[in-house]
């Protein structure tokens, strides 16, 4: 499974490309500017929303769930890249944030 640290990703130029697979009510108090939330209890009903044609770099709190989501991916041909560390290591590398309802 490839992987990428917070301080990594944030260098690219990949908005839209971020999916965040924790849940609403996790997203809702702080995301990565950009992000795209499909959280991992509705991943399977929403998988179409996942491109195809692009590199995608998953993210959840702190690695669990995206590694799962990752690794699931990966298995079906699809160009992903696990967030090391999550949210949690983007905040502690002090990359922005969003607080509060996405808009």
């Amino acid at each position: 499974m490839e992987s990428i640290t917070p301080a990594e990703l944030s260098a690219l130029d990949i908005a839209g490309s971020i999916i965040d697979v924790r849940e609403v009510d996790e997203v809702a108090g702080v995301r990565i500017p950009g992000s795209v939330n499909i959280p991992m209890s509705a991943f399977m009903d929403r998988l179409e929303e996942v491109p195809l044609d692009e590199t995608v770099y998953i993210v959840c709190a702190v690695g669990g769930r995206s590694s799962q989501v990752t690794n699931y991916l990966d298995q079906r041909g699809y160009d992903v890249v696990n967030v090391d560390g999550g949210i949690v290591g983007w905040e502690r590398a002090g990359l922005a944030v969003e607080h509060g309802p996405a808009a």
